[in-house]
């Protein structure tokens, strides 16, 4: 299996069955998150994969700082660490994320379990819908505690740029803003100080991503879809959002297209709240 391959970043809801079914299951997370509903945990009690542990996007995928750090800074690794022994994940075991989303709020925690060196971390492709439309059984209720983990993390194992490297990325015309394009645009910015984009940033919003039942496209299609922003596999593309979430998402079709990503984890919250950074307004870059 090779890195950015379909199968080394995504699984399937019955093969995750029979994962769970085997003597040496995954570790299922539940990133159930949302700009307006940012607590999952009620959705999660209500109906989860069996085994699965919630996890809370605000403060175990999420650190403390300052404004131009963004609202969603990189947590310190050692919190990271913490919160992944939490759920119960190991040194040589298996992660799967989900969330009922599509994916957008799980691959925050695809891309940070990566970003800290673990390498057997894949998303279920379609979601908590996926499973169902498989016909699989659900759980209800208070969950169990996982058995905690003894996981290791170092940190710096996916790249990241801050401000400035992403401001070179997008001179260069490297640079995908993950938004919807109206906030791109600037015509609706419904939580950051200011409206707009990063000047020469290319609206690529993670929608496009998706087919219609929220699973991820096949390779060739996303390879299009980047192809037509410019961005080939040869590239180094960066890549930004809100703060940090649906960007890790853009990642990961990236590298199923075969790209090589780069998080500008601050994003658009951190670039808003620094007044010295120009702002473009308008659907070109």
């Amino acid at each position: 299996m090779h890195p950015g391959t379909r199968e080394a970043l995504l699984v399937d809801a019955p093969a995750l069955a029979e994962a769970l079914a085997s003597p040496s299951p995954p570790v299922v997370l539940d990133v159930r998150w949302a700009l307006d509903r940012p607590d999952g945990r009620d959705a999660h009690r209500a109906e989860r994969v069996p085994g699965s542990v919630y996890v809370d996007l605000e403060t175990e995928l999420a650190g403390r700082g300052e404004p131009a750090d963004g609202r969603h800074p990189l947590p310190a690794v050692a919190d990271l660490q913490a919160a992944a022994r939490r759920w119960g994940v190991r040194r040589d075991g298996a992660v799967v994320v989900l969330d009922d989303v599509g994916g957008l709020s799980a691959a925050r925690a695809w891309w940070l379990l990566r970003w800290g060196g673990l390498d057997d971390v894949r998303l279920l492709d379609g979601g908590l819908a996926a499973w169902r439309a498989a016909g699989l059984p659900t759980a209800s209720g208070e969950p169990e505690e996982p058995v905690p983990g003894d996981v290791d993390l170092s940190a710096g194992h996916r790249p990241v740029v801050d401000a400035d490297g992403a401001a070179d990325l997008a001179a260069r015309g490297r640079l995908l803003d993950a938004r919807a394009h109206e906030r791109y645009t600037g015509e609706v910015e419904p939580v950051d100080l200011r409206a707009g984009h990063v000047p020469g940033a290319l609206s690529a919003p993670t929608a496009d991503n998706l087919d219609a039942d929220g699973r991820f496209r096949a390779a060739h299609e996303l390879s299009r879809r980047f192809a037509a922003l410019g961005v080939g596999p040869d590239d180094e593309v960066g890549v930004s959002c809100g703060s940090g979430v649906t960007a890790a998402h853009e990642a990961l079709a990236l590298e199923l297209a075969g790209c090589r990503p780069v998080l500008f984890a601050g994003s658009w919250s951190a670039w808003s709240s620094d007044p010295a950074r120009p702002v473009a307004v308008g659907p070109q870059p």
